[in-house]
């Protein structure tokens, strides 16, 4: 039989099943494991409550990924799924088929299903899962159980959670002993700092790999938050981002300092650390260099965004020795118009070997500033992407770069502002200028070398070249 005629077969028998729930349940004992990931999912839509309750006590895989499918925030199936493994979770001797370990709640495509052989991990696929059954079935019984692990992503806006997540929580945490609660992905934003706390306390905090955090707290909270993350041993990416406006207007404004979160310098541990995203970090200037002695292992990014930093700052970027293996360095909006930039050009000598994508749109370089920097390019000989938007650069100095990047073979994407001499007296751009500088650069750029993506603009006028 054909592989689409087994699919057609099999789907036909989902579909019987479904229509008697009180068979399909007494069936799914001597139900092939291959049945198992059609017939859940069209339950689990359905929201066919008892049926979704007796698969999850006799799900056949290691693991259970539901977070792709559409009703996941529907109460009443989130419950079914739960209270079967209540069930189980009670049972001296569990049921011969069931080999649940994780179940995972993260938000992936919805064609996951389809494409991963129904959620179900590839080490745990049918084929796999025969050659393995034998061993497993010889361990013994009475072993100690391990906790079952329970995947999920928090997305946590205000005071306010999604009721499933809340619901989720509340089961987790009381049943901490026998159930893993893990968030590979936690977002906090605008949120009062004990909540906060109180999600990380019920969470395992060692599977925490990403913290974005967009809020800031009193003055006398930070310590208590700050002792929590300090002990998220394996964060390795740390989005730090900007406060919205209307929590600024709450903090009068010599006291605002006082609202702002440090947490960085607090955390006794950051040892798995490698990527660093700061956003709108104010009061930033000046303590750069404290924010990265926290650092314990080397970064393969670091971004600072939008956020002032004095030459105080810049200075210590190549002194700090957990910058030297740089793979994406990002400064984008970091106004350096008054600034000295011969410590990034050190910067850039120490990261040539590993740095992948420079990123300094905005910061508003003039040509001296520009001209000093590139030199140093050539070396950066892995570089995929550069990004030079918005920055005072001329024709003269536009050429000169080409040159100096004329062994980058690697360059996917680069982005370069439009050239001083497309502007008027009044810093106006003049499109038919700006399209013939254009097309003149793009000539002597090819004859540097092979470009793959360039693109030039100046405010709404740009011009794409592939």
């Amino acid at each position: 039989m054909s592989d689409l005629a087994q699919d057609t077969s099999l789907q036909q028998a989902v579909q019987w099943l479904l229509k008697d729930e009180a068979l399909a349940i007494s069936a799914l004992e001597y139900l092939p494991t291959e049945f198992f990931p059609p017939l859940f999912k069209e339950a689990f839509t359905g929201r066919q409550t008892n049926l979704v309750r007796a698969m999850v006590a006799a799900w056949p895989f290691h693991r259970l990924s539901m977070g792709a499918l559409p009703t996941i925030s529907h109460m009443e199936t989130l419950k079914a799924v739960l209270d079967a493994l209540d069930f189980l979770m009670t049972q001296k001797v569990r049921p011969r088929r069931w080999k649940l370990q994780e179940l995972d709640l993260q938000k992936v495509h919805q064609d996951f299903w389809d494409e991963q052989t129904g959620g179900i991990d590839v080490s745990y696929t049918p084929w796999v899962l025969s050659q393995k059954e034998t061993a497993e079935e010889q361990e013994p019984e009475c072993g100690v159980k391990q906790p079952l692990r329970v995947v999920a992503d928090f997305d946590l806006c205000g005071e306010h959670l999604k009721e499933t997540d809340k619901y989720l929580l509340k089961w987790a945490k009381q049943r901490k002993g026998s159930v893993q609660l893990c968030c590979r992905e936690l977002k906090i934003r605008a949120s009062h700092v004990y909540t906060v706390i109180g999600i990380l306390n019920t969470l395992d905090r060692d599977c925490v790999q990403e913290l974005e955090l967009n809020s800031w707290w009193p003055q006398g909270s930070q310590a208590w938050f700050a002792h929590c993350l300090g002990q998220l041993g394996n964060l390795c990416k740390l989005p730090l981002l900007r406060t919205h406006q209307t929590v600024l207007s709450n903090c009068a404004l010599p006291d605002m300092k006082k609202c702002v979160t440090e947490p960085i310098p607090q955390f006794p541990n950051l040892d798995c650390l490698q990527h660093l995203y700061m956003n709108g970090i104010y009061f930033l200037k000046d303590n750069l260099e404290t924010v990265l002695r926290c650092l314990k292992t080397p970064l393969e990014t670091l971004s600072i965004t939008q956020s002032q930093l004095s030459q105080a700052d810049l200075n210590h970027l190549p002194l700090s020795l957990n910058l030297h293996q740089l793979t994406h360095l990002n400064l984008s909006s970091v106004i350096l118009s008054c600034l000295s930039t011969g410590p990034l050009r050190l910067l850039l000598e120490r990261v040539a070997a590993t740095l992948k994508t420079l990123e300094l749109e905005g910061c508003r370089m003039k040509v001296s500033q520009l001209s000093a920097i590139l030199p140093v390019l050539s070396q950066c000989t892995q570089l995929t992407k550069i990004n030079f938007l918005d920055n005072d650069i001329s024709m003269a100095v536009l050429q000169d770069l080409f040159h100096h990047t004329a062994n980058l073979s690697k360059l996917l994407l680069e982005m370069y502002p439009a050239p001083l001499e497309s502007y008027d007296d009044t810093g106006h751009v003049l499109k038919d200028r700006f399209a013939q500088h254009c097309s003149e650069l793009m000539d002597i750029l090819r004859a540097i070398r092979q470009a793959k993506s360039v693109y030039f603009a100046s405010g709404a006028c740009f011009v794409y070249y592939n």
